[in-house]
């Protein structure tokens, strides 16, 4: 990046979806088209450039996401194509933090599913600009109409068409263009051949006029320009309403929506333009936010070259063994060799090399500025989700969470060498996926490995073999349950010790009360410095998460429940952190053993699509599966069910819908909430 210039010519955009919309396939076509690749790899050979993992090509699925960059018009595109699958949603989760804007693949056949949902409304969260795409218009049972309507029903979004279908089906074969008021065909599926751009043709006048109007309606809406040159009845020209669509884009007030058929290559040269002129660069979206870790004072970092330096870790990866760290630069000048310091933890760190990312492939720079998204190399201790500064102007952006853990499997090496590598794999594993949590059963000595859903899992045993070399035997999945109070509870608790030649005195009294549903965990201190000081208010709220970590009755974590400490004791001279935090800790067991603990399971949102002489049978095993039937509606000739159902009771449930629909049925799962057994 030489200039801030070029900083308005970057786009940073992810591909978002559903699983099996066409995100690869589109992303693929976009690498074809502007000369990324030479060739366009198809994710049903499992020869995608994007999904490089052998369990992505076997399984013809997005794992991981994948950054790329390539150029179109004079624009820089960096591009990360995430997954679809619900299991490996925080992929998605850390790449939107990172990204400025984001396309939103639908399949014209399924329309708004319900992954598409999820990761809509994460962009929504991060306030990051779309366009959507509905892809497969080619395909049986294509309506591109019933998309856009899905579109406003389950994501609430407001869809400005810019494009119409001309045809759907298989007489799909180009888009009408409502900005420039021409037709776009492709007469082949040969991804060489141009576009043939015409007039409308007469058959779709009438109707590429009334989208027109209504197009400018929407916007006069919600554009004051646009709603000054309408109610004045002026010229509204082509460049004014590219302008309007962009600012309401990025305000997120309109969603552009077109329309193609990524597999059959059309299509993808107009979403290309659409991503230029309606997403937006890096000095177009607010200036980065953090706080300085000392003083907590706000601090705004807007993309310059020459500001201080600010970049987040976003992704982690083993490649080759080797760590390879995925950040995006918000402000200043990046190099390689530099120290940089991370106030998360306090260390200065070396960058060692730094990569511009083509999925596995990598192209070594010296520097790079704001709005990259780049790999680099030489991180010992930084991890994702923690910034990256200049030494001498720290500043910490906001942290990124992550959802915990909702099954388990156990983990034991075959051999003697196995057992040797495999802490060590599990740690490089959950250093890349902080959505991995690993522990050790004090009563069995197994290593339990906790995950989102069994394909998570199922992926993380492959890897562990196919990478790493490391053989395990794989227990049957378990549930991982959360522990809460049935009643409010009150202990005491005193520490009082010596170790390794120092008293250490800690004595603290708690009460734990039960929260709503959902609430988290909570502490607070209602006592007076004189009875416990300040200083040592820390150490009993590590005592109090400690304890919390595993419940009384079955050892899972404790949820819902605040912990109010009440009273205590200081002794001059005695009092030390490790007392406080073991008598916390010893306070929180007993007053967790008197609260009437009960388990809560997770309870799955599940959507099944079965065809109509399906659904008896369907509705059957799920109530017999302790399920609640929320809805059911129609979409073609398909019913949909949607179910709340327990987790424990969804093992194997693709096995049962496959044969109790003759193969025909499919579902999608994913976590809602905790609630009692």
């Amino acid at each position: 990046m030489k200039n801030n210039k070029q900083i308005n010519q970057i786009r940073n955009i992810g591909i978002i979806a559903h699983i099996d919309a066409g995100k690869t396939t589109v992303t693929e076509r976009i690498l074809y088209y502007t000369g990324r690749s030479h060739k366009i790899g198809e994710v049903h050979n499992g020869e995608a450039v994007m999904d490089w993992m052998p369990d992505e090509q076997e399984r013809g699925i997005t794992i991981t996401s994948a950054v790329t960059t390539c150029n179109w018009k004079d624009c820089e595109i960096q591009i990360i194509d995430t997954p679809g699958h619900v299991d490996f949603t925080i992929e998605v989760e850390r790449s939107l933090r990172v990204l400025d804007g984001a396309v939103g693949v639908f399949c014209a056949v399924g329309g708004v599913e319900p992954q598409s949902e999820t990761v809509w409304h994460q962009a929504d969260r991060y306030l990051v600009p779309k366009i959507a795409f509905i892809n497969k218009m080619d395909r049986i049972g294509a309506d591109f109409f019933r998309t856009v309507e899905m579109m406003k029903e389950r994501l609430n979004a407001r869809p400005l068409l810019i494009q119409l279908p001309i045809g759907q089906e298989d007489s799909f074969k180009g888009v009408i263009d409502l900005l420039n008021m021409n037709q776009m065909i492709w007469e082949t599926d040969d991804p060489n051949v141009d576009i043939i751009t015409s007039e409308i043709s007469e058959q779709y006048l009438d109707q590429a006029l009334s989208f027109r109007d209504k197009l400018i309606e929407q916007i006069a809406e919600v554009d004051d320009e646009i709603m000054e040159a309408y109610l004045e009845e002026k010229e509204i020209s082509t460049e004014d309403l590219i302008s309007a669509i962009r600012r309401t884009a990025l305000d997120l007030k309109l969603v552009p929506v077109l329309c193609g058929a990524a597999l059959k290559n059309k299509g993808v040269q107009p979403l290309l333009d659409a991503v230029i002129k309606f997403l937006p660069s890096p000095v177009e979206v607010p200036p980065v936010q953090g706080h300085h870790p000392d003083t907590e004072e706000i601090l705004k970092y807007p993309a310059k070259k020459n500001g201080p330096l600010v970049t987040l870790i976003f992704k982690v990866s083993m490649m080759e063994g080797r760590k390879l760290s995925f950040v995006r630069v918000y402000s200043g000048q990046l190099k390689a060799g530099v120290e940089v310091y991370n106030p998360s933890r306090k260390k200065k760190e070396k960058i060692s090399r730094i990569l511009r990312m083509h999925a596995n492939k990598r192209e070594r720079i010296d520097s790079t500025g704001p709005g990259s998204i780049v790999g680099i190399v030489g991180l010992k201790d930084s991890s994702t989700g923690e910034t990256l500064c200049d030494v001498n102007m720290p500043v910490l952006l906001e942290k990124m969470e992550f959802h915990r853990p909702v099954i388990s499997i156990s983990v034991e090496p075959k051999t003697h060498s196995d057992q040797d590598k495999l802490d060590q794999v599990l740690a490089k594993l959950m250093a890349e996926d902080p959505t991995l949590h690993v522990k050790q059963d004090e009563d069995t000595g197994q290593t339990i490995l906790s995950g989102m859903g069994e394909l998570h899992l199922e992926i993380i045993t492959s890897r562990m073999q196919r990478e790493f070399n490391t053989n395990v035997n794989v227990g049957k999945p378990q549930v991982v349950y959360r522990e809460t109070l049935g009643k409010e509870s009150l202990a005491s608790a005193v520490f009082d010790k010596e170790i390794a030649g120092q008293r250490h005195f800690g004595s603290v009294e708690l009460m734990l009360k039960p929260l709503a549903r959902g609430s988290g965990s909570h502490f607070r201190s209602e006592i007076d410095p004189a009875v416990i000081p300040d200083v040592f208010i820390p150490a009993v709220e590590k005592g109090i998460k400690d304890a919390m970590e595993y419940g009384d009755l079955k050892g899972y974590p404790v949820v819902d429940v605040e912990a109010v400490l009440t009273g205590g004791q200081f002794k001059e001279s005695l009092g030390s952190d490790l007392g406080y935090t073991v008598s916390a800790s010893m306070a929180c067991r007993e007053a967790l053993k008197k609260g009437a603990p009960y388990l809560l399971e997770p309870i799955m949102e599940v959507e099944v699509f079965v065809p109509d002489s399906f659904m008896g049978d369907v509705i059957g095993d799920l109530n017999a599966r302790g399920g609640k039937i929320d809805s059911i509606s129609s979409k073609a000739d398909s019913q949909i069910i949607a179910a709340s159902v327990p987790l424990s009771k969804m093992f194997g449930y693709s096995t049962a819908l496959r044969s109790s629909s003759q193969g025909r049925g499919n579902f999608t799962m994913k976590f809602s909430h905790f609630d009692k057994i």
